[in-house]
């Protein structure tokens, strides 16, 4: 074979792993991948014969420019009587008030219980316990800021669109299966009526994760101008160290 030959051999062989890979991840089932890119069941040129170009080199990674969806602000249910919105939110309602839940800390995805223990009331209903929330040591800030320190690394290096898809996501759940969840809980914890919950804890809250995608996609797309003698690029670094966000209690938009 010559060393031309050999080369797209060798080319074959591994873009062909690279495919069989990619397949295997989203779940392609193998009697579908066979002869998809597999060397064994894939027939090799004899020596001397033309290599056919079968088509080209598909890329297994995403190299387009990806888009945010168009925004719009989230529609304000009305919670009117016969409303779907309306019994789904007074079923959550009755579950959630029936129940006394145990909050701990979160800290680099663990829970923390400390058994120091604070109650969540009802503010119109002082003696109705919601739950019991664990109380944070000083051991437990410096846990906290080193996770969130030990988490800026990779979260950094993710791509912005995989990111921006976090907060999409969110919202997208937010406005959908959850949304009766997080009102019932403002509701109940904030004292705060099924119009004021609807307009704070769903539709603010799911403006505020799909808007700040778009408005970091404008940041990124606002680069500086180049000519033929000068390339010129601005990058945007994160914040360093650790933020420290004291939320308002009423308030579950900004504590989102």
């Amino acid at each position: 074979r010559t060393t031309e030959e050999k080369e797209l051999l060798q080319f074959s062989s591994v873009y062909s792993g690279s495919i069989l890979q990619s397949m295997s991840a989203v779940g392609v089932p193998r009697d579908i991948r066979k002869g998809a890119g597999d060397s064994q069941h894939r027939q090799q040129p004899s020596p001397g014969e033309a290599v056919s170009d079968a088509g080209p080199p598909y890329s297994v990674s995403y190299t387009g420019e990806w888009k945010v969806p168009p925004q719009h602000n989230e529609p304000v249910l009305s919670y009117a009587p016969g409303t779907p919105e309306r019994a789904a939110l007074k079923a959550r309602i009755a579950a959630m008030s029936g129940e006394r839940i145990d909050i701990p800390l979160v800290i680099g995805g663990r829970r923390v219980l400390t058994g120091d223990l604070g109650q969540a009331v009802m503010p119109h209903a002082h003696r109705h316990v919601l739950g019991d929330w664990h109380k944070a040591r000083p051991e437990h800030v410096q846990d906290a800021v080193r996770a969130a320190r030990d988490a800026q690394h990779d979260w950094a290096a993710t791509p912005w669109e995989k990111r921006a898809g976090v907060f999409l996501r969110a919202a997208e759940l937010l406005s959908t299966t959850w949304r009766p969840t997080l009102n019932a809980a403002t509701m109940l914890g904030q004292s705060k009526t099924a119009f004021q919950a609807e307009i704070d804890s769903a539709c603010e809250l799911i403006d505020f994760w799909r808007m700040n995608a778009a408005f970091a996609q404008g940041i990124y797309d606002t680069q500086p101008s180049s000519t033929p003698e000068a390339s010129n690029q601005l990058d945007f670094r994160p914040l360093e160290g650790f933020v420290y966000a004291i939320t308002p209690f009423n308030f579950t938009a900004i504590a989102g």
